[in-house]
C-alpha cells in the first residue's frame, strides 16, 4: 500500500514510513495527510515513497508486534521467506536500500507517553551525522535527540550501514488520536521536503533557542524499553509528568501491590527533562517506567561525539 510521487526533474529519494508498530495512529494519519497533499501539489524534482502502514499484521491486532509475536524494528532486514512480520521487514528494507533519505515516524503506542522528538543514530560519517542533524530541525518538536550508532535489527540500522541519512519521530502515545501530532509530523514532512528542494513550501518551525538537544553515544543510549526498569510488578502510579524537568532523587512514583496492599518508590537517578513516561500502569517487575534526558534548559546543545 505504498504511495509513490515523482517529481519533474530527477532528484533525492525520500522515504516517509508509518505503521512498523500497529498500536501507534498517528504517524499513519500524518503520512495519509502527506500523500493527500502530494496528490494535489507537484514535486519540483526527486521521489518520495510514502508507506503508510510498514506492518499489516501488526495493526491489524492494534499491537507492538506481529501476528507472529516479532517487532518489526528488532528483526531487519527480514527475511522474504521468514513469517509474516519477517517479510514486511525484508520489503521495507529493500526498498530503504533505495532511499537517499528516511524518515520513520512513531508514537509511545499504548505503553508510553514520550515528549516530542526527533532522533537518529550517531554516525562515524560526519556528513550524513550533520544531514541528519539538519534533517531532525526541519521538524517543529523540541528535543533533537541522537543515540548509540550500534543497535541492529533497526529501519534506521538498515539505512545507516548503507550511508543514507536517516531519522525517527517519537510524539505522544496512549488510546485516542491527538490531532496535534499528526500537524507537528505534516510540517514537517513539508519542511524537509522544502529543504531538499522538493518542494517551495515553508511551514513552521522551531528555533534552537526553543529545543533540548543530546547526542548520547553510550551503549544502548536509545533503548526506551530498558529505562528505569520496574522494581517490582504492580501498579504503577506516577508522580512526574511528561515535558516536567526533575532532579536527581526526586519522587518518580510508586508501585503498589493490591495483594499486599505495600508500595515501593521510585526516585529519579539524574537532573534533566522527563521525556517518556509509562502510560500502561499495569506493569511487571524490569518494565521501563520512564526516562530522563539529561538536559536542564532549552537552547543549550550536548555533543559528545563517536570515540
Amino acid at each position: 500500500m505504498k504511495k509513490e510521487f515523482k517529481g519533474v526533474i530527477a532528484g533525492p529519494h525520500l522515504i516517509f514510513t508509518a505503521g512498523v508498530h500497529g498500536d501507534e495512529y498517528e504517524p499513519v494519519l500524518a503520512a495519509t495527510r502527506l500523500s493527500h497533499y502530494l496528490e494535489k501539489n507537484t514535486l519540483l524534482k526527486g521521489k518520495v515513497t510514502i508507506v503508510p502502514i510498514v506492518n499489516p499484521t501488526a495493526y491489524e491486532t492494534s499491537s507492538r508486534l506481529g501476528e507472529d509475536g516479532l517487532d518489526l524494528a528488532r528483526i531487519c532486514p527480514g527475511h522474504i521467506d521468514g513469517s509474516s512480520t519477517e517479510k514486511e521487514a525484508a520489503k521495507v528494507s529493500a526498498l530503504i536500500a533505495q532511499a537517499d533519505y528516511l524518515v520513520d515516524m512513531h508514537t509511545g503506542g499504548v505503553m508510553y507517553d514520550i515528549y516530542p522528538l526527533a532522533g537518529y543514530m550517531l554516525h562515524q560519517n560526519e556528513a550524513i551525522l550533520q544531514q541528519q542533524r539538519d534533517m531532525a530541525m526541519a521538524f517543529p518538536l523540541p528535543v533533537i535527540w541522537g543515540t548509540d550508532a550500534t543497535p541492529d535489527g533497526r529501519t534506521l540500522s538498515v539505512a545507516r550501514d548503507r550511508n543514507i541519512p536517516a531519522i525517527y519521530l517519537e510524539y505522544g502515545g496512549g488510546t485516542g488520536i491527538r490531532s496535534y501530532v499528526i500537524d507537528s509530523y505534516f510540517k514537517g514532512c513539508i519542511n524537509l521536503l522544502s529543504n531538499l528542494g522538493m518542494l517551495n513550501e515553508i511551514s513552521e518551525t522551531l528555533p534552537l533557542e526553543e529545543r533540548y538537544w543530546v547526542e548520547d553515544p553510550r551503549t544502548n543510549s536509545g533503548y526506551l524499553q530498558g529505562m528505569m526498569p520496574s522494581p517490582a510488578e504492580g501498579i504503577f502510579e506516577a508522580d512526574v509528568t511528561i515535558g516536567q524537568q526533575v532532579t536527581a532523587g526526586q519522587c518518580w512514583g510508586a508501585i503498589h501491590n493490591p495483594y499486599t496492599g505495600q508500595s515501593q518508590k521510585v526516585y529519579a537517578a539524574i537532573d534533566g527533562l522527563v521525556f517518556l513516561l509509562r502510560n500502561l500502569v499495569k506493569v511487571k517487575e524490569g518494565d521501563a517506567l520512564g526516562g530522563i534526558l539529561p538536559i536542564t534548559a532549552p537552547g543549550k546543545v550536548i555533543f559528545q561525539q563517536i570515540s
